[in-house]
């Protein structure tokens, strides 16, 4: 006897952070894109973790902790310093709101 189940499927918001229900979604979004990008960095150079360390200024077990997604140990500033390490430019712009509250949004490429 098969028995079907039905799953539910709902829209989702463009951050998985809101979406699951995490405090600080839009700044949990933010780690993830940066983290992204410093892997794909590391990657499209072809160095090892340690020489990514070195780079980076951190030991190569935390390089591990970032090639595999994890962004717990480091916050946005820290990340943003380890992409100038890398060659990278990061700029902040900030302006003013259109509604009342303002909004944090990333505009990086690929992420």
């Amino acid at each position: 006897m098969n028995k079907t189940k039905k799953i539910r499927i709902h829209q989702g918001r463009g951050n998985v952070f809101a979406d699951l229900g995490f405090p600080n979604a839009e700044r949990e979004q933010l780690k993830a894109c940066l983290v992204l990008q410093i892997y794909r960095l590391i990657k499209s150079r072809r160095v090892t973790q340690a020489k990514a360390g070195e780079i980076l200024g951190i030991g190569q077990p935390h390089v591990s902790g970032l090639m595999r997604g994890q962004s717990g140990n480091f916050s946005v500033e820290r990340l943003m310093d380890f992409l100038t390490a890398l060659g990278q430019d990061v700029e902040i712009t900030v302006r003013p709101a259109r509604r009342g509250h303002g909004n944090l949004s990333v505009v990086l490429a690929g992420c």
